[in-house]
């Protein structure tokens, strides 16, 4: 089985009551009331698609890329848990 490369995108839009068509473009994660946004999973061949057909709503004020596949999540220097240090087995009598 392959998995398909996903990437989220952030859908700023005026109404909740459109939400219904948002949500046919992919997997809605999350849906602010107040700050009236929408994220969006989609898979990334389709990314650049799917955000041109969202902006010709004229309910959608804009559409973000989120960046978080591309950011790297390896760290060189981290740093000892100081609790794991000390051996609470060792029992001196």
């Amino acid at each position: 089985m392959e998995l398909i490369e996903r990437q989220g995108i952030i859908v700023w839009f005026q109404h909740r009551k459109n939400l219904k068509k948002i949500r046919r473009y992919g997997h809605l994660l999350y849906a602010s009331n107040r700050m009236k946004y929408a994220v969006v999973y989609v898979d990334q061949d389709k990314i650049a698609d799917i955000e041109r057909r969202l902006l010709e709503y004229p309910f959608v004020s804009k559409v973000e890329r989120s960046y978080k596949p591309f950011v790297s999540t390896t760290f060189e220097y981290v740093m000892p848990d100081k609790a794991k240090q000390y051996d609470y087995k060792s029992t001196s009598l």
